[in-house]
């Protein structure tokens, strides 16, 4: 018996037979689905202090699981004394388990540890079913270790999901459980 996390199974038992009933789809296959999330970090100072960069890879690493990767520049900016091929950031992405377990604990234990957390925006849709969350700082996660910090970053999560509308990739973050704010009250 293989693990399958939680999120996973609930999606297949619950959150596609509810979209499908909503939306109304001819077949299970048309329901959205999440494709996977892509995390990045931008480390602005990294120009100067290369061991920045290392240990954003590592916090990436820790948080997620999966072994992030430097992201580097495309071209050269004199103003930021910064050459083309120099890593400016960290980013990584998350597939089928790795994704759904990163999520599980993304909105069971990190996003209530945010101060004064009254739920996330949805103003944070592309038009083409993606989503975008920001978050200020890396210190949300359990697996850091506050003491250790030297510097407190924060990251972009995209969730690519196959919706063909925000609507319907509203709907099934919201089926996820991803806390947004109520529109008559936030």
């Amino acid at each position: 018996m293989t693990y399958v996390p939680r999120l996973k199974t609930k999606y297949q038992s619950d959150i596609r037979a509810a979209l499908k009933d909503k939306f109304q789809y001819k077949s299970v296959m048309q329901v959205p689905k999440l494709q996977k999330i892509a995390i990045n970090q931008g480390v602005g100072a990294a120009s100067t202090d290369k061991k920045l960069i290392e240990n954003a890879i590592n916090e990436l690493t820790t948080i997620t699981g999966q072994q992030a990767v430097a992201a580097k520049s495309k071209k050269d900016i004199s103003n930021f004394k910064l050459r083309k091929g120099m890593p400016i950031g960290v980013r990584v992405t998350l597939r089928d388990n790795n994704m759904y377990e990163f999520l599980d604990r993304l909105i069971a234990v990190a996003l209530p540890r945010i101060r004064d957390f009254k739920g996330i925006n949805d103003k944070g849709f592309d038009g083409h079913g993606n989503y975008t969350l920001g978050i200020s700082e890396q210190i949300i996660f359990p697996e850091i270790n506050i003491d250790k910090i030297n510097k407190i970053m924060g990251m972009d999560i995209t969730f690519v999901t196959s919706a063909k509308t925000d609507v319907e990739a509203l709907e099934l973050l919201k089926q996820f459980g991803l806390p947004f704010k109520n529109q008559n009250n936030g």
